[in-house]
């Protein structure tokens, strides 16, 4: 085991590398959405997990409508950061046993200070790591600091999580594409556009075949991504003007863009780069198109026109 690379000794040598910047439940979320049991079980885990390390100065579920303070009074020191997590991403597969996963974004803030709601409203380009934990048949987490991604497994015999996918890269261009075709007719015309060319296979205008997945659960399409390349789509449909997307700003769209462009794709609203809004909610929706990058760029050169 001495020439493997653990995640506790990887975090400590990245912090030596860059100091300072690494020191169903019948209810319903903000969102409208019916909770699942499982899904607060986990929020309250993540919380007792965190609140005591003295490190954040607040946290944001998705779960839960407005930021979680450190508890008060002063039970626990303040830190100079803020998590911001999904608790459990595509809790719609727990019931048939499909992957499931915990995504988390960190943000600094003002070290030993309650943080305000104004803390949290950073841009994605503003995160200090991002990461996501993927319980299937093996547990892993993938991670980066903003120095590459990296992915590691939990070895449960000594309990620990094992570097076993180091400096991982999405391919430029792909076969793979993950969106979910029963909302096809809500789609705008350029992402219409784009996934009926790809579905005409080698007789259409791309000239070659193009296969299709879907799992409803980020998590695992990111992984897939990450792992042999892909386009993810969750794009703007016309149900709901009142909702420009179905994925969180903070809690999804953001940490998920940051690991794959550090892995070297794209991650888009097809308008805009993920990384670059503002946001004016903790709990803003937008529109995520990521993966790799010439077909991401395809689907934005799309939207230009």
């Amino acid at each position: 085991m001495s020439s493997q690379t653990t995640l506790t000794q990887f975090i400590i040598e990245q912090q030596r590398n860059i100091p300072g910047v690494l020191d169903s439940a019948d209810t319903e979320n903000v969102q409208g959405e019916t909770q699942k049991k499982l899904d607060i079980l986990t929020n309250d885990i993540m919380v007792g997990a965190l609140d005591w390390t003295g490190h954040l100065a607040g946290m944001a579920s998705e779960e839960v409508d407005d930021p979680i303070p450190i508890p008060i009074p002063e039970q626990y020191p303040k830190g100079k950061y803020l998590a911001l997590f999904d608790p459990l991403d595509g809790s719609s597969n727990i019931d048939v046993n499909l992957t499931v996963g915990t995504i988390f974004s960190i943000l600094c803030c003002r070290e030993g200070i309650a943080a305000s709601l104004d803390d949290f409203l950073q841009k994605g380009a503003d995160q200090v790591c991002a990461g996501f934990v993927l319980y299937g048949p093996s547990t892993m987490m993938i991670l980066t600091t903003g120095h590459g991604v990296n992915a590691f497994t939990l070895d449960q015999d000594v309990d620990e999580f094992i570097l076993t996918h180091p400096d991982m890269k999405i391919p430029e261009d792909t076969g793979e594409l993950a969106i979910n075709m029963s909302n096809q007719r809500f789609w705008e015309p350029p992402v219409q556009r784009y996934v009926e060319e790809c579905m005409r296979g080698e007789e259409g205008p791309r000239g070659r075949n193009f296969n299709m997945r879907w799992v409803a659960s980020m998590v695992a399409e990111v992984y897939r991504i990450l792992t042999r390349c892909g386009i993810f789509m969750y794009p703007y449909d016309g149900r709901d003007p009142s909702k420009p997307g179905k994925l969180r700003l903070m809690y999804e769209a953001n940490p998920m863009g940051f690991i794959v462009e550090q892995a070297g794709g794209t991650a888009t609203t097809g308008r805009e780069r993920i990384l670059d809004i503002k946001p004016d909610s903790i709990h803003q929706r937008v529109p995520v198109m990521l993966g790799s990058k010439n077909e991401v760029d395809r689907v934005v050169s799309y939207h230009r026109e």
